[in-house]
C-alpha cells in the first residue's frame, strides 16, 4: 500500500468552524497510518494585523496570491509531495494554489465543503431563504445582493476570481471530494466538472464511542450548532411552544441569537428548554448518548455537519428537515428522521415516533463514519487522483 507525502493547503476562517476539525482529523488520521503530511495553512486573522496597502490589495490576492502559489511550489520541491490536498483558499490563499501544483506535475484533490464553488457566499442562502440565483441567472447576482459578509467590494472579487478560473479551465484539472450524494449532484451544475472528477466521502468522527446498549434514554432532546438563523433555532423553540412539546429540550452552543434565544425561553416561561451556552465537547458526547435524538432544525443545505457524525457515535438518531445535505446523510427510520422544512406539525409528529434505534444508528456508524472506514476511502481518492 502507497505511503503518500501529502501536502495540506488549508486558509482558516476568522472563527473556527467545522472545516477546521476535518483538516486537523484527516491530518491525524494519515499521519497515524504512516503517510507523512505537511500543512500550509493561513488564517484570515491576519487581516486584523494588515497594513492599509495589503488590505488595499487584498481583492487582487483573492484572485491571485503570487505568496501562496511560491510557498507551495517551494513545499512541494522541498519535501517531494506526492498530493496537494486543499480544503479552503479563501481569503488569502487563492486557487492560484492549484496551478503551482499541477505547474510540478502533482495531483490537486480539493474538498469542497460548501458551495462556493458555484455560490459566493457558499450557502446557496439569502434573506431566509435558499438561492439558486447564481447558478441559473449569473453570478452577478451575488454582486447586486452583496451576498458575501454583506460587502459588495468583497462580493465582486470573489465573482471576478470565480469567473477568472472558470476561463482559464483550471476546474477541469482537479479532483473533488464531496461529503454526499447531494453535494455531488450540485457540484455537476458546474459545467467544467465531470462525474469522474467526484468522489463521496463523508466526513467521520475520532472518539471512543459512548453508546451502551442497555443505557435507558432520557425523555429530551438536543440542539447542538450555532446559535444563528440558517440553523433553525428559534423555529425550533417556537415549535416546542406552540406545540405545548413536553420533552425537555437542551440547547448546546454560541452565537449572535444567543440573547434572542435566552429571551424567548424566558419570556415564554418555556420551562421544557434548557439553555446550556457553549458548552464543553465531552459534556456534549455525553448528552447525545443520554438523549433521544439531536434535532438540527437547519433552514439550508449544510455541508457535513460534524455533530451528526458526533451524535451517530453515541448511537443517537438525528432529527432534520427533509433538505440538502442533512436530509441526504440522515436515513429515514435507520439514523433518525426527516421532517417538513420550517412545518412545526411536521416536527412535532416525528417527535411522537419511537427513537428506539439506537443499535441501528451504531451500525450505520461503524460502516461509515469511522476513522478506519474513511481512511481507506481518501487513499482509493488519492490512487485515482495519482494515475490521472
Amino acid at each position: 500500500m502507497s505511503k503518500y507525502r501529502v501536502l495540506v493547503v488549508h486558509n482558516r476562517y476568522q472563527i473556527p468552524g467545522g472545516e477546521d476539525v476535518v483538516v486537523n482529523n484527516e491530518c491525524r488520521m494519515l499521519r497515524e497510518n504512516g503517510h507523512e503530511v505537511f500543512l500550509y495553512e493561513r488564517s484570515n486573522s491576519e487581516l486584523k494585523n494588515m497594513s492599509f496597502l495589503q488590505k488595499l490589495c487584498l481583492p487582487f490576492t483573492v484572485i491571485w496570491s503570487f505568496r501562496a502559489a511560491a510557498d507551495v511550489r517551494k513545499l512541494i520541491r522541498e519535501n517531494r509531495i506526492d498530493i496537494v490536498h486543499v480544503h479552503n483558499t479563501i481569503l488569502l490563499i487563492s486557487p492560484s494554489v492549484y496551478y503551482a501544483a499541477l505547474k510540478e506535475g502533482v495531483p490537486v484533490v480539493q474538498t469542497v465543503h460548501n458551495f462556493r464553488l458555484l455560490c459566493p457566499n457558499g450557502l446557496f442562502y439569502r434573506q431566509g431563504r435558499i438561492c439558486e440565483d447564481c447558478v441559473s441567472k449569473g453570478l452577478n447576482c451575488a454582486v447586486k445582493h452583496s451576498c458575501y459578509r454583506g460587502s459588495r467590494l468583497q462580493t465582486l472579487a470573489l465573482v471576478l476570481s470565480m469567473k477568472f478560473h472558470r476561463a482559464r479551465g483550471i476546474y477541469r484539472r482537479l479532483h473533488y471530494i464531496v461529503l454526499t450524494e447531494f453535494n455531488r449532484e450540485k457540484l455537476l451544475e458546474q459545467k467544467q466538472i465531470s462525474r469522474d472528477q467526484i468522489s463521496v466521502k463523508p466526513n467521520f468522527h475520532i472518539g471512543n464511542d459512548v453508546y451502551q446498549a442497555d443505557r435507558e434514554r432520557k425523555d429530551q432532546f438536543v440542539y447542538a450548532a450555532r446559535l444563528d438563523e440558517t440553523k433553525g433555532i428559534m423555529f425550533l423553540l417556537k415549535a416546542w411552544k406552540e406545540k405545548g412539546i413536553s420533552s425537555r429540550l437542551i440547547i448546546c452552543g454560541d452565537g449572535p441569537l444567543k440573547e434572542d434565544v435566552q429571551t424567548y425561553i424566558r419570556d415564554n416561561n418555556l420551562t421544557a428548554a434548557e439553555f446550556m451556552g457553549q458548552t464543553d465537547h465531552d459534556q456534549v458526547m455525553e448528552i447525545f448518548a443520554q438523549s433521544k435524538a439531536m434535532i438540527l432544525p437547519t433552514r439550508w443545505y449544510e455541508g457535513f455537519p460534524m455533530t451528526i457524525a458526533e451524535a451517530f457515535s453515541a448511537g443517537t438518531p438525528v432529527i432534520v428537515p427533509d433538505l440538502g445535505n442533512a436530509g441526504s446523510i440522515v436515513r429515514e427510520g435507520i439514523t433518525g428522521w426527516h421532517y417538513r422544512p420550517d412545518d412545526p406539525d411536521s416536527l412535532a409528529e416525528v417527535l411522537q415516533k419511537d427513537m428506539n434505534i439506537n443499535d441501528l444508528v451504531c451500525r450505520e456508524y461503524r460502516l461509515h463514519y469511522t476513522m478506519e472506514n474513511n481512511y481507506r476511502e481518501l487513499l482509493e481518492i488519492y490512487r485515482k487522483a495519482a494515475e490521472k
